[in-house]
């Protein structure tokens, strides 16, 4: 049987994943199935498998006490004797669909479903990193236990990262996995680039800038260095837009500069948070409208950003379409933002060679990137209307002094990369 890798994003009432197959020769990963398992710890649980070429494998809602694998059917079935753990256990019927019940089903229907290599070994995308870990890491309980004291630092991020590498640990105790960390790529920035203007003590106790969407940079640095065919890809800003956004100053492949910091919600307003906020709005919302802390956290993380300016839609998709006043506003602060950091980006590194466009928004939305490269001409950037509109992967126009790039991120790949490399060796 073939072997592979499994990569894991656990959320908070979701697991995305994704299995990349080992190849015998030693080279490129190559993507054989990913799904999405919704609704966790809520009534109605669901669980989704698609194929590389898209096509359903599964679209079942399963239950605690039947289980995934039941509700598929028998022709989904391989002998237990074939699979190289123990058959996931039956939970007590009172149990809830939790991330240890989805993951004991996610297991047991890749063990069990024909044609899957087996999984030999998992890797998680882990959001933060603190100040200690700058690569990706084989978890161990030491590791754990860290990674454990970082969950004020991502209170709504952190905690289900942990619980679904737990949650692996207690179906799978055999299986090694790897945490890869979003905060990883941004570790060796410049000191000044990290700091608040605030009491040492604040600093001492890891109140600084992080920055957030290390394992997509990561990618797009390394995407862009075999494009271009050199490692030195000078000065180039990544603008990674989707339903979370930020951007990224990179020289030469290292980050220089980030939009969020230490959290991920400073920087660029996006799908439902508010982005970079006067602090002050804080204090004013804690006075005059009594806000406590679930409040405001509601607030600046679930109603703001493009839902809370257009009033009824966070899907970029939507307000592009839509003929809604609100709508235009959306796009337009969203854009004039981007052109703003874009701004403050060249700027920490002396100049610009570069823009990357990546993420669901930067590869395809074509009216976004236009407006963003109209309002940063002053930068040396002359776009190709006709290659943009076509999506093309180089839009700039011949002889503009800054090239524009749209390349697909694959953060998973990244991980998938890294846990080959710890747990392989290659």
């Amino acid at each position: 049987m073939s072997k592979g890798l499994l990569v894991i994003n656990a959320g908070s009432s979701s697991i995305k994943f994704s299995v990349f197959a080992l190849p015998d020769n030693g080279g490129e990963l190559t993507l054989v199935c990913r799904g999405l398992q919704e609704n966790i710890g809520e009534d109605d649980p669901h669980f989704k498998a698609f194929d590389r070429a898209d096509q359903v494998l599964a679209d079942v809602h399963p239950t605690p006490q039947s289980g995934l694998y039941r509700k598929l059917g028998p022709e989904h079935h391989r002998r237990a004797a074939d699979v190289a753990a123990s058959p996931p256990v039956e939970p007590a019927r009172t149990a809830i669909y939790d991330h240890q019940v989805a993951l004991r089903d996610l297991l047991g229907w890749l063990a069990q479903t024909p044609g899957l290599p087996e999984v030999i070994a998992a890797g998680h995308r882990v959001v933060h990193g603190g100040e200690e870990f700058s690569d990706p890491q084989l978890l161990t309980p030491a590791i754990m236990a860290r990674l454990e004291t970082f969950i004020p630092l991502a209170p709504l991020h952190q905690p289900h990262n942990l619980a679904g590498i737990r949650a692996v640990s207690a179906v799978r105790p055999d299986l090694p996995q790897v945490g890869c960390f979003d905060t990883a790529f941004h570790h060796g920035q410049p000191e000044l680039a990290k700091l608040f203007a605030l009491p040492k003590a604040y600093r001492a106790e890891g109140v600084r800038r992080y920055g957030f969407h290390g394992l997509s940079y990561e990618y797009v640095a390394a995407a862009l260095a075999d494009l271009m065919g050199t490692p030195a890809t000078g000065r180039v800003v990544v603008a990674h837009l989707g339903n979370g956004a930020s951007m990224c100053a990179i020289r030469d492949g290292r980050s220089m500069a980030s939009t969020m910091g230490f959290t991920a919600v400073e920087g660029l307003p996006m799908g439902t948070r508010t982005g970079s906020l006067d602090p002050g709005v804080i204090l004013y919302l804690i006075e005059r409208h009594g806000m406590g802390v679930k409040d405001l956290t509601n607030l600046l993380y679930k109603q703001s950003g493009l839902l809370g300016l257009s009033g009824f839609s966070n899907d970029m998709r939507e307000l592009l379409a839509s003929p809604d006043p609100n709508a235009k506003l959306a796009v337009d602060y969203f854009c004039y933002r981007i052109a703003r950091e874009l701004g403050s980006l060249a700027a920490a590194l002396d100049g610009l060679d570069a823009l990357v466009f990546t993420g669901g928004i930067g590869e395809h939305a074509a009216a976004v990137r236009e407006q963003v490269c109209g309002l940063s001409g002053w930068l040396g950037i002359e776009m190709d209307s006709a290659a943009n509109a076509a999506d093309q992967q180089r839009i700039d126009q011949a002889g503009s002094r800054t090239a524009v790039w749209v390349v697909p991120t694959n953060e998973e790949l990244v991980i998938a990369r890294h846990t080959r490399q710890l747990v392989l060796n290659g």
